[in-house]
């Protein structure tokens, strides 16, 4: 009986005392990221076949002086399968501000992981304070070594790196003093400006791009948005009242802004837009409001304002500095600019940031890619304007292709399908991927992104 009594008492103990945790699900990924030192994981999202991390990883702020001080450079994870190829993507810009689960092109076409790299000097990914002559390729470039060498520990199989417009330079500087980090770069829309007075190729591209009709239209906007001056600066100076914009900080005046959005509406225009968006170009007859609110649609009133320029700093030092930009002639609008100086990478920066020129870099990177460079896909858009100086691949396993009809975002399926189809067969190869193994993407499930910036954003 005794027993028995106690036997009950015992059962009732285990019901009414407090329930023992259970033990955690093993994670062995997380596990293996938070292993990588100087990783941070910040958040996770699950997906129904991935799973999205947000990372900060800790870097040098000068790679040739480490002890000088960090930053943490935000990343994001797109994990599919530590056995599945890995690819590196980076915009040259910064990342979105609340980060999504997205796939840029070669991700999709692999079904692989994707890791995704903010540049540095791209808030947050800055070191404070800013030396600003720390950000140049070959200290991004080592920024992303030492991304690529930590995550190997985790993602073994082959590596891919692509980015679009100035991420595709960006990629093409990594795979010019890391050659052994990838097996494979595809440069989108990728800008080659070697020597950076020689602009000529891309005035060609403005005399001969699409039709007579459309290109004498596109001119006819800026004369008369030139000529037109006295009544819609004072409209921009009411817009920028309105909106809170100023220009002070960087291009100066409004006028100075005004002029060079003007100049930038042609170039805009094809960047963004196709052939069959000539009909939309106003005619000489159209009213004030009508040339304003084409050009605002186009190449956007409030781009060229201290607050929308802030973001882009980082861009147009490095443009002032080793990229080079675009000059252009401009011989249609002879009489009728204020400013003829002002179309050049300084005139977007505040005093303090504004650089010479070092035109060494770039004619090294060319050099270097035509002669020595191996495994390069470069991928234009016949009617971009950043594509008017491109690339030359070498003759080591590289190609380059142009979407017919194309603006800055052409991609491998814009491609006419021979071409599409030696090109998907190249990244496969070079990722050791069948075709026969790669099963097709949901583009619902997880967006394709091309990581090209809209100047149309205010950040």
């Amino acid at each position: 009986m005794k027993i028995r009594i106690l036997a009950v008492l015992a059962s009732l103990l285990v019901v009414l005392s407090p329930a023992t945790p259970a033990r955690a699900v093993d994670d062995p990924l997380l596990d293996q990221l938070k292993a990588i030192p100087g990783l941070t994981v910040v958040s996770e999202t699950a997906g129904a076949t991935y799973r999205f991390f947000v990372l900060t990883y800790r870097q040098p702020a000068d790679h040739r002086r480490p002890g000088d001080g960090t930053f943490e450079q935000r990343l994001t994870l797109l994990h599919r399968d530590t056995a599945a190829p890995t690819v590196l993507f980076t915009s040259g810009y910064g990342l979105a501000a609340s980060p999504r689960p997205t796939q840029t092109e070669p991700t999709a076409l692999l079904n692989a992981n994707q890791l995704s790299v903010e540049h540095r000097f791209f808030t947050p990914s800055r070191p404070a304070p800013a030396d600003w002559s720390d950000l140049n390729i070959w200290q991004e470039a080592t920024d992303e070594h030492r991304i690529v060498s930590a995550f190997k520990k985790v993602y073994s199989a082959k590596w891919i790196q692509t980015g679009g417009s100035k991420g595709g330079m960006t990629s093409v500087y990594h795979r010019r003093f890391y050659p052994r980090d990838v097996d494979g770069v595809v440069a989108y829309v990728a800008p080659n400006d070697v020597i950076n007075p020689e602009d000529r190729a891309y005035d060609r591209f403005f005399d001969t791009v699409a039709t007579p009709e459309c290109r004498a239209a596109l001119d006819n906007v800026q004369i008369q948005a030139l000529k037109r001056r006295a009544t819609l600066v004072p409209r921009l100076e009411a817009d920028a009242a309105e909106q809170g914009w100023t220009f002070s900080r960087t291009v100066g005046t409004a006028d100075r802004s005004f002029e060079l959005t003007v100049l930038d509406s042609v170039w805009a225009f094809w960047q963004y837009s196709t052939v069959a968006d000539c009909a939309s170009v106003p005619p000489a007859t159209a009213t004030d409001e009508e040339l304003y609110s084409w050009i605002d649609t186009v190449a956007g009133w409030s781009f060229y304002t201290d607050q929308a320029l802030e973001y882009y700093w980082p861009y147009y030092y490095q443009a002032a500095s080793q990229l080079g930009w675009p000059s252009l002639r401009f011989e249609h609008l002879r009489g009728l600019r204020n400013h003829p100086g002002i179309y050049t990478a300084n005139s977007q920066l505040p005093k303090e940031l504004r650089r010479l020129h070092n035109p060494i870099p770039m004619i090294d990177i060319d050099l270097w890619v035509r002669t020595a460079s191996e495994r390069m896909l470069f991928i234009y858009g016949q009617n971009d304007p950043w594509g008017a100086e491109r690339f030359t691949p070498s003759k080591r396993d590289s190609a380059l292709y142009v979407a017919p009809g194309a603006n800055h975002g052409a991609n491998i399926a814009r491609l006419n399908p021979d071409d599409a189809a030696a090109a998907t067969a190249t990244l496969r190869r070079w990722a050791g991927v069948p075709t026969t193994a790669v099963t097709p993407f949901r583009a619902d499930a997880i967006p394709l992104d091309d990581g090209l910036i809209d100047r149309h954003e205010i950040r």
